[in-house]
């Protein structure tokens, strides 16, 4: 892969996950807003750790479980000290288990609001193929083909159309990966032999985050 410019795009989103539930005081359901905060109780050596939530319109507050009843000697030490010190970093990480909301909520709302971080990670002369690398450390509704489209402002169609004669790989899948949500650790492999503007339009693009 001597030939190939490869980057790295960190996407972060901005707002996590918005569950609605019946909220007492609105008294009806309602989205309710993760508030950054953990409740802890201790039972003997047992222990219950709920993520606080609010109310989006009247801020009375919803306690998510992440566990109950759990033997403290049973949870990751990582995990223990993170819930008593409620850092914030853990607590972000955990407001986007989208499985863990659509356990108790039948309406999850997401956001694809994010911000992007470029990488260049390796750009020969005369490159001919780009490989973009993905990071998404929380899960992100967007759309591949609407990521790649805004990030290197060209059309989903033009991007179809390299899928369509195999100038576009994700992974092994060929078929739906586009329509499919942005995935975490996946790459994006372009061939633009063809593409006459790869230098100045395509690498801009890839390393730049353009407005």
């Amino acid at each position: 892969m001597c030939n190939t410019l490869r980057v790295r795009w960190t996407i972060i989103p901005q707002q996590s996950p918005q569950p609605w539930i019946a909220c007492s005081g609105c008294g009806g359901p309602r989205a309710f807003q993760c508030s950054g905060k953990i409740r802890l109780n201790a039972n003997g050596r047992k222990l219950d750790a709920w993520l606080i939530y609010k109310c989006a319109s009247c801020e009375k507050t919803w306690n998510r479980p992440i566990f109950e009843r759990r033997a403290v000697r049973g949870i990751d030490p990582a995990v223990l000290e993170a819930l008593q010190s409620n850092d914030p970093h853990w607590i972000r990480a955990e407001s986007f288990n989208l499985e863990a909301l659509k356990r108790k909520s039948q309406r999850v709302d997401e956001f694809s609001a994010f911000e992007i971080g470029k990488e260049l990670l390796h750009d020969p002369p005369n490159w001919t193929k780009l490989d973009i690398e993905l990071r998404v450390p929380f899960a992100i509704s967007m759309r591949l083909d609407r990521l790649l489209a805004s990030e290197l402002k060209i059309s989903r169609s033009r991007l179809q159309a390299l899928n369509d004669r195999g100038a576009l790989q994700v992974g092994a899948d060929r078929d739906g990966a586009l329509r499919r949500r942005v995935r975490n650790g996946a790459h994006v492999l372009f061939d633009l032999t063809a593409e006459t503007d790869r230098e100045p339009s395509w690498k801009l693009a890839a390393i730049r985050h353009l407005s």
